[in-house]
């Protein structure tokens, strides 16, 4: 597929390398493309970055993400796939500046014709790509309005090396807020751990039907 993301920074160059080495055509948007050489990337503009995309990664910091998606216009993200990857936070990681909403509600509402999946924002960028350098890969989560956004979204996670039995859909765009809002968990487990390259694993009890 063609991957436009937006951004150019850690998690941005994780998942261009991570989608790339799965054979996948990708492309990072910035709004200075011609200070973002040397990247080992290719680096467009952002509306070339939307215009070549099928599918349109936000990886930008969260606080100005609906403002730079809506500097590229609703018309040119109508029906494109945004898989938002984003998280909101103060500039000293002390607040989100969503704090009672989520960025994937938001870009949702600025943007209804764009279906929005959220996914990838409850771990760092090292984990993203290689979650199979855990002692096991853990659980990644998806939120969205869009059932067929989801599968797409699931189908291009399986290339990152998530396997389907680790993809979580827990529901509709508005449960993006407790992926965005477990910011200040991973930091506090960060700090525990003593390293930001880990995850978490949601575990039930077995069923009847197991026992």
């Amino acid at each position: 597929m063609r991957i436009g993301l937006l951004g150019t920074g850690n998690v941005a160059r994780a998942l261009a390398h991570g989608w790339r080495a799965a054979g996948h055509d990708v492309l990072l948007g910035s709004r200075l493309p011609e200070e973002r050489t040397g990247l080992g990337l290719p680096v467009a503009g952002l509306d070339e970055t939307a215009a070549h995309a099928e599918v349109l990664v936000n990886a930008t910091p969260g606080g100005v993400s609906v403002d730079l998606l809506r500097s590229i216009g609703a018309p040119a993200l109508a029906g494109t796939l945004l898989i938002d990857v984003g998280v909101g936070l103060s500039d000293d990681f002390s607040a989100l500046t969503h704090p009672n909403s989520s960025l994937g509600e938001l870009i949702q509402e600025a943007f209804p014709l764009t279906p929005v999946v959220k996914t990838l924002c409850t771990m760092d960028s090292t984990t993203m790509t290689a979650p199979g350098e855990l002692t096991e890969p853990g659980t990644v989560f998806l939120s969205g309005d869009d059932a067929e956004a989801k599968r797409t979204t699931g189908r291009l996670l399986t290339d990152l090396g998530w396997p389907e039995s680790s993809q979580l859909d827990i529901g509709g765009i508005t449960t993006a807020r407790g992926q965005e809002h477990f910011a200040f968990l991973f930091m506090g487990i960060a700090g525990g751990v003593g390293s930001h390259t880990f995850n978490i694993k949601v575990v039930t009890r077995p069923s009847e039907d197991t026992l």
